[in-house]
């Protein structure tokens, strides 16, 4: 259909905008905010005007190919369900947007903010939107990450900093548990795709791995949703700030486990383990959410304890099994999301406008803020269930679900008891939340004055709360249509006739929801006194959850240590025996069951010159292991030698493109590690040990040699064995056949990097990227021996000899002398840097290529920093290698996700010929722009591992203070 491709450009729309936003400046919060409400606004009219579609079509597919080798597209499916919580994502992220623009300080890099928030925005709707089981369960796992960074925003505060770990570590667990779960759903309908899914049933349910795959299904999902015993990380999250926590807790990431259960309940509902787990399990959170939410003192806490009350009611009603459930539990996910926001928000307000959310410091706020009040009563009414608000309404199906006969169990008799229970307890808390803050004398002792907020800070509150009116007003006309194509969209034929109507007259329901609005009062005001001395909730107080899963964790960290001490060793040379003696091991087992014989290709004659040269590269590795020992200077020039070997070698064997990566290689690492070797500390005789000891030094040498010898026969022995074996069918044909016929480039091996095999090579400058990141991390807290901190002799020449050429008095010969080669050095950078533009262009046809492009750029900036060392090189070039890295890494993904625009899987290339004037026939490929990201990488890369270096000679020596000195001095 036309509408399929919008699908497309809505999941398309945050992930850009976070793009952009990333790359704001840091006090531009304006701009990020109207950024982001605009992209959710543009995505939401979208979703709106797709909506008309639905109702012809009941469901709309867009699918592409996405990994077709395992038989995966990537599929976005949109119907009544996703339709519904899109619309949730879209339009109270929007809300959130604007009231964020308010909230935040504009001290804080809010553009970060605020790309995590359409980051995270774009992962819900990529899960919601999913078609294929696969690709829902990536979004997942991306929404625990961006609410990661999300809830550690302050990532100066401690409590934010842990409560994010803790977020990440739960949900992502669940993930994994998710994913293993989704796995044995597509080995028993053999498809991962949702609509076939959906429509296996019968055969899920037959399967004996029904059960594990039920179990490990509901396990990520209740981690997600925050359902006992997985709770503790929902309340904890309440360090992030409030805008994040109107988002997450309300409308996205607590409802991503409800919108899988829901997805998934005309597959998995139904059976006896589906009502036992799934209604237990909610029924007991329903309680436990509600008895502690009563007693908390922080306006965040006691929404954060009543969102996981309603998160087990949704849970409840949806482990019940009917239709009628189902849909109530449809409808109160809809309802939980308005008026959970708005108090959200308004707990948000307080907080900003008085310093603090303590319950026990907070009175008589309605006279200072008599709107943000009365928005706060009529969200914290619909939450308690009073009619007129949509929270009544959904109250009401819940109660009357609750009714309905399922078991014939004692619990199945005793569930319109403990459901009127809950409702008593939700009536509680939200009076608490209400009179305790706005009602009684005013405030006194508070952090700051209270007065109302900003007129567009309450905006986002007067919506939602104005959504909440109309919803318990005018049910049917509001959001009648809506509910019943996502109620349809799930339970098709089986949807069961409900009613939206505001009366229904005297019936039990009705008479469950008075007796709790009732007996909840008279609870409140007899022991509102008790609640606001209590240090917690009864019976529950003792339970420390936090301190169960970091003592859970510690045990885990201090299992890890204590086999690492047991296993592993601080040296690495124990660490490469072991290695490498597995590696012979492994290697050895095969010609032990198998035997040894050569091939029956007969041998040829070595070259003379060839062995020789092989002759001088054996001898320099030989050289460079011995004299690593002893002088480290002349084992790394030998090493290069033995590199130089390697290169000639490539030349000879006609691979003349390896051999140029080989030489820059050799030549960027070996400055590189000259420039390293300054820092070392010097070599100091080895001091043995009185007496007899278990392992001489000796005996460890004959030991190391015999694993050399015995690593290097066995390589030779396999590549005699190889070699001396006909080719059945070798892989070089089926690339050196397509190379141009379908690249358009006649440089077999650039053209396997950059286009049969680019995932692999993003993949690569990816891991480039991170090594990159983590030198550079590891040598700014490195700090040098003490004997290597003063200037070498050499440098001490080349400083005397700078200051005697700019000294025209001096006539120093030995300046003028050092004079000319830096000049010839630093006149190399406009010639290395065309070269390595030539190298780019040309590597799809003739040896080149993005990478060995990037490398020779990079031996531009070492001549540059070599020649006028790095005061003088950064004052004259602006290098900024992080920012090459992202921009990178960004055009290696744009390359790769173009193709999707054309219907291609992702990395697709695509060439053409292009006729210029006088130049003629021109064949451009864009596997040249991955080749760019490839080059712009590994200059970042370089660079960056060059400045971490450089910078160790301008910074200033770590010195030791006395403690007790400066003790003295201050007194």
């Amino acid at each position: 259909m036309a509408d399929e491709p919008l699908l497309i450009t809505i999941l398309a729309l945050p992930f850009a905008g976070a793009l952009v936003a990333g790359f704001l400046p840091s006090r531009a919060r304006t701009t990020a905010a109207v950024l982001t409400g605009t992209v959710a606004l543009l995505a939401l009219a979208l979703i709106v005007l797709l909506y008309p579609s639905l109702s012809q079509a009941a469901v709309l597919r867009r699918a592409g190919p996405w990994l077709p080798s395992l038989g995966l597209d990537f599929i976005l499916r949109l119907d009544g369900l996703s339709w519904l919580f899109s619309v949730l994502i879209l339009g109270i992220g929007a809300l959130v947007a604007l009231y964020a623009r308010y909230y935040m300080s504009s001290e804080d890099p809010v553009p970060r903010f605020f790309c995590f928030l359409l980051a995270f925005m774009g992962s819900m709707l990529g899960l919601v939107l999913s078609g294929n089981l696969i690709q829902l369960v990536f979004f997942w796992e991306l929404t625990s990450l961006f609410s990661f960074l999300l809830i550690g925003y302050w990532h100066h505060n401690r409590a934010a900093r842990s409560s994010a770990r803790m977020a990440l570590i739960v949900t992502a667990a669940g993930g994994l548990s998710l994913m293993v779960g989704v796995l044995l759903i597509g080995k028993i309908v053999g498809s991962y795709d949702l609509d076939v899914v959906l429509a296996s049933a019968d055969r899920v349910q037959a399967s004996h791995l029904y059960l594990p795959a039920l179990i490990l299904i509901l396990i990520g999902a209740f981690t997600k949703s925050a359902q006992l015993p997985f709770h503790f990380w929902l309340p904890h999250a309440m360090a992030a700030p409030t805008p994040v926590s109107a988002y997450l807790h309300s409308a996205t990431l607590v409802k991503a486990g409800i919108f899988v259960l829901i997805r998934l309940w005309p597959v998995l509902a139904g059976t006896e383990a589906w009502y036992l787990l799934v209604s237990s399990t909610g029924l007991v959170t329903l309680l436990v959410g509600a008895w502690a939410a009563m007693f908390q003192q922080d306006l965040k806490g006691l929404l954060a304890y009543s969102t996981i009350s309603h998160l087990g009611l949704m849970t409840f009603l949806l482990g019940l099994g009917t239709p009628l459930a189902a849909t109530a539990a449809i409808f109160h996910a809809v309802n939980h999301a308005t008026f959970k926001a708005s108090l959200f928000m308004a707990a948000g307000i307080i907080d900003h406008e008085t310093g603090t959310r303590d319950l026990r410091r907070l009175s008589g706020l309605y006279r200072f803020m008599p709107v943000t009040a009365t928005l706060a009563m009529v969200a914290a009414g619909a939450m308690a269930g009073v009619p007129l608000l949509n929270g009544f309404l959904s109250k009401e199906m819940f109660l009357s679900a609750s009714l309905e006969e399922h078991s014939g169990s004692l619990i199945d008799q005793a569930l319109p008891f403990l459901a009127t229970l809950a409702s008593i307890f939700a009536v509680v808390y939200s009076l608490r939340f209400i009179h305790q803050t706005f009602f009684g004398p005013a405030p006194t002792d508070l952090p700051a004055e209270p007065a109302e907020a900003p007129r567009w800070m309450r905006v986002p509150i007067e919506i939602l709360v104005i959504a909440c009116l109309l919803v318990g007003i005018m049910p049917a006309v509001t959001i009648g249509p809506f509910l019943d194509t996502a109620v349809r969209s799930v339970l098709q034929a089986e949807t069961p006739a409900y009613s939206l109507a505001i009366w229904h007259g005297f019936n039990a329901p009705l008479f469950m929801s008075m007796t709790a609005m009732l007996a909840g009062s008279l609870i409140y005001f007899v022991c509102r006194e008790a609640l606001n001395r209590s240090d917690g909730p009864p019976l529950l107080r003792a339970i420390r959850a936090r301190s169960l899963f970091e003592g859970a964790l510690a045990i885990l960290m201090s299992t890890s240590r204590s086999l690492e001490r047991h296993l592993g060793t601080h040296r690495l040379q124990p660490q490469l025996r072991l290695l490498a003696g597995a590696a012979i091991f492994a290697g050895t087992v095969p010609f032990l069951r198998l035997g040894y014989s050569p091939g029956p290709i007969e041998n040829t004659l070595v070259d003379p010159v060839f062995a020789l040269i092989w002759i001088v590269g054996g001898a320099c590795a030989i050289g460079a292991a011995w004299q690593a020992k002893y002088h480290r200077l002349a084992a790394l020039i030998l090493a290069g030698g033995a590199g130089l070997v390697s290169c000639i070698s490539f030349l000879w064997l006609s691979a003349p493109d390896l051999a140029l990566t080989q030489l820059l290689v050799e030549t960027v690492t070996t400055v590189l590690l000259l420039l390293g070797l300054r820092w070392l500390p010097q070599r100091r005789p080895e001091v043995r040990p009185e007496g007899p000891t278990p392992f001489s030094v000796s005996r460890r040498r004959a030991v190391d040699l015999s694993i050399a010898i015995a690593a290097g026969l066995g390589m030779m022995l396999l590549s005699y064995a190889v070699m001396t074996r006909p080719v059945v069918q070798s892989v070089s044909s089926f690339f050196v056949g397509r190379a141009y016929s379908e690249a358009g480039g006649s440089n077999v091996v650039n053209v396997i990097l950059v286009d049969f095999r680019g995932f692999d090579t993003l993949g690569e400058i990816t891991v480039l990227a991170i090594v990159a990141l983590t030198v550079f991390s590891l040598l700014r807290r490195f700090r040098p021996a003490p004997e290597s901190i003063p200037a070498p002799q050499q440098q001490q020449v080349q400083d005397a000899s700078d200051r005697a050429s700019r000294d025209r008095n001096i006539g120093d010969t030995l300046g003028d002398a050092l004079l000319i080669p830096r000049v010839l050095m630093e006149w190399l950078f406009p010639v290395l840097l065309l070269f390595s533009v030539y190298l780019w262009v040309r590597g799809h046809d003739m040896p080149g290529g993005g990478f060995a492009a990037g490398i020779t750029f990079s031996i531009a900036l070492i001549v540059q920093y070599m020649a006028a060392g790095t005061r003088q090189v950064e004052a004259r070039l602006r290098i900024e290698p992080i920012r090459w890295i992202g921009i990178g890494l960004l055009l290696a993904l744009a390359t790769g996700s173009a193709a999707w625009l054309f219907g291609h899987s992702f990395l697709t290339s695509y060439f053409e010929y292009l006729d210029v004037p006088v130049l003629g026939q021109i064949p451009l490929a864009s596997a040249l722009l991955f080749d760019l990201a490839v080059f712009v990488l590994v200059v970042g890369a370089t660079a960056l591992i060059l400045i971490a270096i450089a910078h160790q000679s301008i910074r200033k020596p770590l010195v030791r203070i006395d403690t007790a000195t400066v003790g003295r001095e201050d007194r």
